[in-house]
């Protein structure tokens, strides 16, 4: 064997924040030594993980109403990780400004909505002890612009919390890194390396780049949408697709003191419209998001466009699948209507009629489209059923790993860390070990 061509025990492909959760719990969480991570882009996080790409939200489940109660336990679980893990960085590094903490809570309007909130809230209130039932009044001191010109005959109910945290997950990648090192300096980040084909050997993965080639006993692969597209180039996933829904923001000088979300529409995959304050300015507020697909892996990024046919596969079945589902009416209307929202002038004055839901005398003025903002989310098609598959999207294979999409979003991501390094210490026929009580001591 050409001793120039590094080997690794595990090979984590992509910086984001859910390789970069990884990279740090195998460090310091297991005696594995040899770990590498490539990033094709220059630094950490510059794709879904940017604060400009997602919605900054660290969801717990408690105002999500989409969720199911067994689905808010599971999640609150994975994001209370990160919640312990950014308040152990806050305490090591004040200056780390890896999040703001808000107020937050679920808005209904109208009897049907109240109604919905009251009965959701007896089973939510036990599963978070904070969460509160507060009527008009309590809502008008928290978020006085809620209430302001409201018919006062419109009913209205919340559920609310203090427990609102804005993370800025490009800067948490950076945090996991740094920790990952001062536990293990001699471990290999190649940056800048793009992915450019890899295959299965009788001991190892062969993992070529453009900056060279690289073998690992185990492969994990973290990066987004461009994980089935890999998947597939093995063999893996074959009755998949991708249907990238792209998400956009509009922004407004500060109209709310934390995070005000709606109630999501039963049928709808895709988030209610909400208001956040920005994770480093309390006093711009961000609206959204919009949800549209595009045929790209990377929002706002040409070159990915190829890539996504590739992912997506030309052929009956997957277009069959894309024109069931959105022959839904209820989704049909809702993506015609989100397209609308992105097209200057009436983009605008359509939007602002949902946000009005939120602060009812919003003026047209304050409200801008925000350029540049927002990025996709990978849903995932099955070819099989016709539907498509929400939550997590992970494929395992002979030694290797494909993290699609955690759900929901980063909010997860040390869960599927969690849960990952299990595998791989089976992958690697349980040589190394993984100190779960540590990490359970200080994360769970």
């Amino acid at each position: 064997m050409n001793e120039t061509i590094p080997r690794y025990d595990v090979l984590i492909v992509g910086g984001g924040v859910v390789g970069t959760a990884l990279f740090y719990t195998l460090s310091k969480y297991t005696d594995i030594k040899s770990i590498g991570l490539i990033e094709k882009y220059s630094d950490f996080g510059l794709v879904n993980s940017a604060s400009y790409n997602n919605s900054q939200t660290l969801h717990f489940g408690d105002i999500e109403t989409n969720y199911s109660i067994d689905k808010a336990r599971s999640v609150k679980q994975m994001a209370d990780m990160v919640m312990r893990y950014l308040e152990n960085a806050k305490q090591a590094d004040n200056d780390l400004k890896l999040f703001s903490k808000y107020s937050k809570m679920v808005l209904a309007v109208g009897a049907s909505q109240v109604q919905e909130l009251e009965k959701r809230y007896p089973a939510f209130s036990k599963l978070f002890p904070k969460l509160r039932m507060i009527g008009r009044d309590e809502i008008g001191k928290i978020e006085p612009r809620v209430l302001e010109g409201r018919d006062p005959g419109q009913e209205i109910l919340a559920l609310a919390t203090e427990d609102g945290y804005s993370v800025d997950f490009k800067r948490l990648c950076h945090s996991f890194v740094e920790n990952a090192l001062r536990k293990n300096p001699a471990l290999d980040i190649h940056l800048d390396t793009k992915l450019i084909k890899i295959s299965k050997n009788e001991d190892h993965y062969t993992v070529l780049t453009d900056k060279g080639e690289f073998r690992s006993s185990v492969v994990m692969i973290a990066a987004g949408g461009h994980s089935l597209m890999i998947a597939k180039s093995l063999g893996y996933g074959k009755n998949l697709a991708i249907l990238s829904m792209a998400g956009s923001f509009y922004t407004a000088p500060k109209v709310l003191n934390g995070k005000v979300y709606t109630i999501q529409v039963p049928k709808l995959p895709f988030a209610a419209i909400h208001g956040d304050p920005e994770v480093h300015s309390a006093q711009i507020t961000r609206f959204g998001p919009t949800a549209k697909p595009i045929f790209q892996l990377e929002r706002h990024n040409m070159s990915t466009f190829p890539e996504y046919w590739k992912t997506f596969g030309l052929g009956f079945s997957p277009i069959f699948s894309l024109l069931k589902i959105i022959s839904d009416k209820v989704l049909f209307s809702y993506i015609f209507i989100n397209f609308l929202y992105d097209l200057p002038i009436i983009g605008k004055r359509l939007f602002i009629r949902e946000v009005r839901k939120i602060v009812p005398l919003l003026k047209l003025k304050e409200l801008q489209y925000a350029k540049g903002i927002g990025g996709t989310r990978p849903q995932i098609v099955n070819n099989t059923t016709r539907k498509l598959e929400m939550g997590e999207a992970k494929l395992s294979g002979e030694k290797i790993i494909f993290n699609i999409t955690p759900s929901p979003g980063a909010s997860t991501c040390l869960g599927n860390a969690y849960a990952d390094t299990f595998k791989i210490i089976e992958f690697l026929d349980n040589k190394y070990k993984f100190n779960k009580e540590a990490f359970e001591k200080d994360l769970m």
